[in-house]
């Protein structure tokens, strides 16, 4: 199965340092205690970046919602945005990275004093972790597209686990993975508690029906960046939408599938649960373009 987060493989990985702590390391060497806290419990909070053309794609939005999520989890960071930003930078340089490449900035509770999910028992600093890679889509699944298979895991409510914390406690969607891989699927469609149509495990699903662009209301999937920009650019194009309660009986009725992602982008679907969609559908690929132009022009500010 390929999945919307299979890469490219680029041999420049290899050899690539990452930011852990203050320092580059080469790869194996970039390690944490098995005391750390998102080791542990999984309790910490990370972005996934994009820098395209010598820029670092929407990066305030981005660190918008790591310190909103480390705040959620009462995680003191210990660096400040323009300390984050020059680490980032910092990596990219010593990397000689410009484009096409994919961050993931990792931040967790840090070392504990014994395994144990209790925050108070952590010591000394978070660990922060930047780990950058030339890294792009696999061709053929952008040819292709994704299969879906809706699953039996549901996304949660937010008084339950808040999808939209982007958090390292990611079991949940992992066992959801797992059973749309069973059912010979590249990714799981989830459900919200109430049956209606939330997320994919990885990424944001869109849908369209009758000529206008569907998706959840967001209270039950990722606070996506990328899926916001599809909603902007929806908007200023007079694309109809439709962000609300979806049910499954109004997915059979769709033309079109795709899902979104920072590493992605725009990803066309090509079946859910045997119903088959064309790769790409006319709407699709003109938001697809229209995103392209975007990320395109970001990078040129």
């Amino acid at each position: 199965m390929a999945g919307s987060q299979d890469i490219a493989e680029d041999p420049r990985n290899a050899e690539a340092l990452v930011w852990l702590n203050g320092k580059l390391c080469k790869r194996e060497e970039a390690v944490v205690s098995v005391f750390d806290a998102g080791f542990i419990a999984g309790d910490g909070v990370w972005e996934g970046l994009r820098l395209h053309r010598g820029r670092f794609l929407f990066l305030e939005e981005h660190l918008d919602r790591l310190f909103a999520g480390a705040r959620t989890a009462a995680l003191e960071i210990g660096m400040t945005r323009a300390e984050i930003v020059a680490a980032l930078e910092e990596t990219c340089r010593a990397n000689l990275m410009v484009d096409g490449v994919h961050i993931r900035l990792m931040v967790t509770r840090g070392p504990k004093k014994t395994p144990s999910q209790d925050p108070r028992q952590s010591i000394g600093q978070p660990t922060v972790a930047i780990v950058a890679e030339w890294k792009v889509p696999n061709p053929s699944v952008q040819l292709a597209g994704l299969k879906l298979a809706t699953v039996s895991q549901r996304c949660t409510r937010p008084d339950q686990f808040d999808m939209r914390l982007n958090s390292h406690s990611r079991l949940p969607l992992i066992l959801a993975l797992l059973e749309a891989a069973r059912a010979g699927a590249d990714e799981a469609l989830m459900l919200d508690d109430s049956g209606f149509i939330a997320s994919c495990n990885a990424t944001n699903f869109f849908f369209v029906r009758r000529g206008t662009v569907c998706t959840s209301s967001g209270r039950f999937c990722f606070n996506g960046i990328t899926r916001g920009k599809i909603v902007e650019i929806c908007r200023s194009e007079g694309i109809p939408l439709a962000l609300g309660e979806h049910a499954r009986l109004d997915l059979a009725r769709a033309e079109e599938a795709f899902v979104t992602g920072t590493f992605g982008g725009v990803t066309a679907v090509a079946a859910i649960d045997g119903q088959t969609f064309p790769v790409p559908g006319p709407l699709t690929a003109r938001l697809a373009a229209l995103y392209r132009a975007l990320i395109d022009a970001e990078a040129a500010r």
